[in-house]
């Protein structure tokens, strides 16, 4: 839900100074300058002026630093409960300059921004309500205002009418724009998205405001729900990750999603396996190429015998317990043991993790005996993934041919779609398509050379591809 944080101090001065301004550029004659935007389904020309930097507020609610605001849950409380204090002020000017992964860092683009703004001024305006809250610019006034010298911006100004439903649609409308200057972090573009699911919109909706498919979106929200249930699990007393500690890791968590997509048609059992291994190996910090070599079998196989007795211990704890059968004086490993086995791995994990991302604010001794149980899980990751990447290696020299074949396959639907779609437009070149097809003709007919070569027993596919492509000709 959009959240009402009521009106600024400064509000009627600053409604009685866009008044003027307005006036001003109508008495002035001339063609004014004006800004797009998206408003209530409609586009609408907004008249732009300048505006003092130091008159303006920074919008509490912008998508931009939604997840960045849990850095210091003090200040992140008191910005709710005031929003146009100088202290909240301050901690949105300090948020909107900092590293997203790393708020405690400064941000690189911000400084390449602010040398932009030094160098060539402000290219594109801002947008305020009249109450003289940024709609859009928010970063680009922190910027001004560490340039100083009295800086002032352009800004469009929205009608009079505007809401706080209508700032976070603008905003949202403004942001998702391909020529904006910086990009939402990868966390706070799935807080929105999920924000607008939560306003009842449909993911078709949501998919084309956010210039993106609706698969796309979908897999956006499986993520999230996913990084809320580990921020969840890492909760242990005071110490609890935060949404913002997964945002390197957006490419690592797609792939995740996938992968649990394909295998759960399957098997539902073994994709989770698949997946809280691999969750484990993302928390630890392990690079993509290593988290894809990650198997249903990677605990069971090659990790549990590597892995620290205390460690060994959390993950028995919380396993669900043998199951006995009557009258056979017999116990069997329940459905799921190894599910609950490897996400109680991933939830030990977690929990130290969560510690040592506290930092300062606990025991050093504390500290201390996370950083050697992150270290002990992470060297026997390691381990375990030397000999499953020399098995996957064999794997995938077997499976190569076919994999090659199912990408191409994949590149031809897409092809067929685009064909579609160019017939529409009239913008299909024929020469260059008759070439390729030629050129696919004969990539077609040594592959069937080569087949008869190699396989023996011809299935189904191969017969027909032999058929079309006799040896003769091939």
């Amino acid at each position: 839900m959009t959240t009402d944080f009521g009106v600024p101090p400064l509000a009627a001065k600053n409604r009685r100074s866009v008044e003027e301004r307005l006036q001003e550029i109508k008495a002035a004659g001339g063609v004014p300058e004006t800004l797009r935007i998206e408003w209530r389904g409609q586009p609408l020309q907004v008249e732009v002026i300048d505006m003092p930097v130091d008159s303006l507020y920074y919008n509490p609610g912008t998508h931009r630093i939604r997840a960045q605001r849990s850095h210091e849950p003090l200040r992140d409380r008191a910005l709710d409960q005031d929003a146009w204090s100088d202290e909240s002020q301050d901690y949105l000017e300090e948020l909107l300059q900092a590293l997203p992964s790393d708020p405690s860092k400064r941000d690189p683009d911000f400084d390449a921004l602010l040398e932009s703004l030094r160098d060539f001024k402000q290219n594109d305006p801002g947008l305020i309500t009249r109450d003289g809250i940024l709609v859009n610019g928010n970063t680009r006034r922190a910027a001004l205002k560490e340039i100083g010298g009295n800086a002032s911006i352009r800004v469009g100004v929205l009608p009079p009418s505007c809401t706080w439903a209508d700032i976070n649609a603008v905003e949202l409308s403004l942001q998702l724009r391909r020529d904006h200057r910086r990009d939402y972090s990868y966390i706070n573009r799935l807080l929105a998205i999920d924000e607008q699911m939560s306003l009842g919109r449909s993911v078709a909706d949501i998919a084309r405001e956010f210039r993106t498919t609706s698969p796309r979106c979908e897999q956006d929200m499986w993520v999230l729900a996913t990084l809320n249930d580990l921020v969840d699990r890492s909760k242990e007393g005071e110490t609890q990750l935060r949404l913002l500690d997964f945002e390197d890791h957006q490419e690592k968590l797609k792939e995740l999603h996938r992968r649990y997509v394909k295998d759960s048609t399957v098997s539902k059992e073994r994709a989770d396996v698949m997946k809280e291994s691999r969750l484990a190996a993302i928390v630890l910090g392990f690079s993509k190429t290593d988290v894809r070599l990650i198997e249903p079998e990677f605990k069971a196989r090659y990790l549990d015998q590597r892995l620290p007795e205390d460690l060994k211990g959390q993950t028995a704890a919380g396993a669900q317990a043998a199951v006995s059968i009557p009258g056979l004086n017999r116990t069997v490993r329940p459905t799921g043991t190894q599910v609950a086995e490897a996400r109680a791995l991933t939830d030990s994990i977690l929990k130290v993790k969560a510690v040592e991302a506290a930092g300062g604010e606990l025991s050093a001794e504390r500290i201390a005996a996370a950083a050697r149980t992150l270290r002990a899980a992470k060297d026997a990751v390691e381990g375990a993934l030397e000999p499953a990447g020399k098995d996957a290696r064999v794997r995938k020299r077997k499976q190569a041919a076919p994999d090659r074949l199912n990408d191409a396959s994949e590149d031809l639907e897409q092809c067929i779609t685009d064909l579609v779609l160019s017939r529409a437009a009239s913008s299909l070149d024929d020469e260059s398509f008759d070439e390729a097809v030629m050129r696919l003709r004969d990539s077609l007919a040594k592959l069937a050379k080569e087949s008869a070569r190699t396989i023996k027993a011809p299935g189904d596919g191969v017969a027909w591809l032999l058929e079309v492509f006799p040896r003769e000709e091939s």
